[in-house]
């Protein structure tokens, strides 16, 4: 499905990151990443629904798992118009947008991981969370055991400071912290061209299941 064509044109976009381009590469772009990345969409949707049945693998071009590779470059000092990575994300049934817990893939030149866990939640839901973490600390610690373990590592943005309502002297404070709740395993390119890379992210998005389920409960959505 992806191959070493597909970061080579990834490159080119880089490179030539301007609406003229893009327009004119257009075909390759369809043939070397969007197609590919449709046909792994669809080859998840089996495994997907047997991590849980309540995530979707939806293989459209536009509203589905794929995201868009159009930036939103209105609050942002990068004015390039198109993302340089393709990014998938298997989210819940029940979520609207990128914000929803899901399991991700995220394949460019200067990275590549898979992903699982809810980024950037609204104050409701974060809070939430914080709250289960608080009233739930054995399950959530637990949890992260497994994790790394299996090689991922918690990441994303935190505070600084406390959040309201939570001490500093707080067992779990530098969880507590969080802003977003991501588990991130780095991947290779050449793991990403491999002809069982479906298989392989199965495999390692099982690790993270205890998570997705946890975060779940805290958000009281079904798992």
């Amino acid at each position: 499905m992806f191959s070493p064509q597909t970061f080579g044109f990834l490159t080119e976009l880089s490179q030539n990151n301007d609406r003229d381009w893009f327009k004119q590469n257009q075909p390759r772009y369809e043939a070397l990443v969007r197609g590919p990345a449709l046909q792994f969409i669809e080859a998840m949707q089996g495994p997907v629904l047997a991590l849980s049945p309540r995530f979707t693998a939806v293989a459209k071009k536009v509203g589905g798992s794929l995201m868009r590779p159009q930036r939103d470059s209105r609050f942002s000092h990068n004015k390039a118009p198109y993302k340089t990575n393709v990014g998938i994300q298997f989210r819940h049934f029940q979520g609207k947008d990128v914000h929803a817990p899901g399991f991700y893939i995220h394949l460019a030149n200067d990275e590549c991981f898979i992903a699982a866990g809810i980024w950037h939640p609204e104050s409701k839901s974060l809070n939430a969370i914080r709250q289960c973490i608080d009233e739930n600390p054995n399950g959530y610690q637990k949890t992260i055991q497994g994790l790394n373990k299996a090689g991922f590592n918690m990441e994303g943005d935190q505070l600084i400071r406390p959040p309201r309502g939570f001490s500093q002297d707080h067992p779990l404070f530098d969880e507590l912290k969080r802003k977003d709740f991501i588990a991130i395993k780095p991947i290779s390119q050449k793991q990403a061209c491999q002809t069982d890379f479906v298989e392989y992210c199965q495999k390692e998005l099982q690790h993270t299941t205890s998570l997705m389920a946890y975060l779940c409960f805290a958000l009281e959505l079904d798992y």
